[in-house]
């Protein structure tokens, strides 16, 4: 991607971010817990970098503004007619997971 312009990179970027956002919206059935678990990120994080992003240009966007653009509605609907409660499972691989990235990071760190 380093021959294109800056311009055709962001909107090229933009493009493959909102398909990202469709391809969730397609697939509600894919728990949040699921997608910390294989990719430790979830769409509130995509929510909180879309928050971070707006800051590091000098624009406010609430959380909550910002949470309803990833899930297509208001977050307390999304969560009532699709969010599912975690199973024993699913937080035991959360956990495992996040243990494990703690201690890539202190290793990282020279702890």
């Amino acid at each position: 991607m380093q021959h294109l312009d800056d311009t055709t990179r962001t909107e090229l970027e933009a493009a493959a971010f909102r398909r990202l956002l469709r391809h969730l919206d397609d697939n509600k059935d894919v728990q949040n817990i699921d997608l910390m678990i294989l990719a430790d990120f979830c769409r509130n994080c995509l929510s909180k970098w879309l928050v971070a992003a707006a800051e590091e240009r000098g624009e406010t966007l609430d959380y909550e503004a910002a949470r309803e653009y990833v899930y297509g509605m208001p977050y307390s609907e999304w969560k009532t007619l699709y969010q599912g409660k975690a199973t024993p499972e699913q937080l035991a691989a959360l956990e495992a997971r996040q243990k494990a990235r703690d201690q890539r990071h202190e290793e990282s760190n020279g702890q």
